[in-house]
């Protein structure tokens, strides 16, 4: 059964309490939170004032997902924002080990995300040492794309690694998640699916959830 964590990117920034009970009272397990920087990726989205907000109300864990450059200078901040798990992208960290050991020193888990044009064995020196692999199945920046199918190969990849190397990382899929694919990227080796537009797009947000949930 894999975990589910609803992007909030993709819910109605005027009703964000309303949608923040909504995965609450779900079967949903984090909350997805995208921090976009217009420089990493072409789009801007919220900072560490909104997570901060979001984490006063929310009962689930923060997955903090830094889509920005000089993601180590902030790495305390989002802590301190509430963030329990901390994400950051492969592409933007010159000194990666020195960012995971920095996330691990304020008590989060460590994610490191891969954009789709980066390979599985980027990671085969940092494995054991991270919590998280969010592998990006869209071009990060948008909400609402559809999923590059390409990625079910870079999951089978990165399964083997995990499994080679007794690493404790949770493959994580990021990017046109639906309810009619899902079955085929947890068969692959995902163990959580983020899923946006998928859950605020659906009539029955909550329902949509829990079919994610039961998927598996």
């Amino acid at each position: 059964m894999p975990l589910i964590a609803p992007s909030l990117l993709s819910s109605n920034f005027l009703l964000l309490s309303s949608e923040i009970k909504m995965i609450n009272e779900s079967a949903a397990d984090w909350f997805h939170l995208d921090v976009m920087d217009g420089r990493f990726v072409p789009n801007i989205s919220f900072g560490i004032p909104v997570i901060a907000a979001i984490n006063k109300e929310a009962q689930k864990p923060l997955d903090v997902h830094l889509m920005i450059v000089e993601p180590e200078k902030y790495v305390t901040a989002f802590a301190q924002a509430g963030a329990t798990h901390l994400t950051v992208h492969i592409e933007a960290c010159t000194h990666l080990h020195r960012c995971i050991q920095m996330i691990h020193a304020e008590g989060m888990q460590a994610g490191v995300a891969l954009n789709p044009h980066t390979p599985v064995s980027s990671l085969e020196d940092i494995i054991k040492d991270i919590d998280i692999v969010c592998m990006m199945s869209v071009n990060p920046g948008f909400g609402g794309q559809k999923f590059i199918p390409h990625t079910l190969t870079k999951i089978a990849q990165l399964k083997k690694l995990i499994t080679d190397t007794d690493s404790r990382a949770l493959i994580e899929i990021d990017g046109g998640v639906t309810e009619n694919n899902a079955a085929e990227i947890i068969a692959a080796g995902a163990d959580v699916l983020v899923a946006g537009n998928t859950v605020f797009s659906a009539t029955d947000p909550t329902g949509m959830i829990q079919a994610l949930k039961a998927i598996g």
